[in-house]
């Protein structure tokens, strides 16, 4: 696997604009609850991996908000995206 943190797929920046646009519709719910999300990487085959921010990172709830909330609304707005990853999230 490459070691390149900026490796992402064709048309890097018009797919990370829609990401972000859709990540911007729910930012506000996330912010709500204290937290937020960061987009650090996606992947050669569409996985965006994020960085859960403030209270979002130590959530127990997290897993669940991730893949119901975060992860659909993606997919709904970006079909290209497979999968969302929170790279932060650690198992206690």
């Amino acid at each position: 696997m490459p070691d390149a943190p900026d490796a992402t797929p064709a048309n890097d920046a018009a797919l990370r604009n829609q990401i972000e646009e859709a990540l911007d519709t729910i930012r506000p719910y996330l912010m709500a609850d204290g937290g937020s999300v960061r987009v650090l990487n996606i992947t050669d085959d569409h996985v965006v991996e994020l960085e859960l921010l403030g209270a979002c990172g130590s959530c127990p709830m997290s897993t669940m908000t991730l893949r119901a909330g975060i992860e659909q609304a993606l997919k709904r707005s970006v079909p290209q995206i497979k999968r969302v990853e929170a790279v932060n999230a650690t198992a206690a």
